[in-house]
């Protein structure tokens, strides 16, 4: 991974057989960022994404491998009880025009991610909501 920052942008490149999420990570603790919107795409051949059944309040997951094309990843970074917390989400197409996506758990780079990271003036937290059954923001 490499990145550089222009004033409260971040450009990143995340390379062959890093993971998605554990970058994102790495780059909000380093930079200190406690609020942030995040945008990529790229490439992955093994992904985990969710659906959140809300009638349950249990998330079920799916893992896909094989060639895929992310066309959209999408989310936040922000805090949990003060500490770094992310959502985000993607969507990645197969060679069959065939996309699959939800709550990212885990993408794996198959050849390069190339993401953007707005940072937000400012601190939004998470709470649990026990009627959702989710860590929702807090204001």
């Amino acid at each position: 991974m490499d990145y550089r920052k222009f004033n409260n942008y971040y450009v990143v490149r995340i390379d062959k057989g890093e993971e998605i999420l554990e970058k994102i990570k790495e780059i909000a603790l380093k930079e200190n960022i406690k609020l942030a919107k995040v945008s990529a795409l790229g490439a992955t051949n093994d992904f985990t994404v969710g659906v959140f059944k809300t009638g349950e309040k249990k998330y079920y997951s799916n893992t896909f491998t094989g060639d895929h094309e992310i066309v959209s990843l999408t989310g936040t970074i922000n805090t949990f009880n003060g500490e770094f917390y992310t959502h985000i989400h993607m969507s990645a197409g197969n060679d069959k025009g065939e996309v699959f996506g939800g709550h990212l758990n885990r993408a794996i780079v198959s050849a390069t991610c190339e993401m953007i990271i707005v940072e937000i003036p400012g601190k939004v937290d998470r709470k649990f909501d026990e009627e959702v059954g989710l860590n929702l923001f807090e204001f």
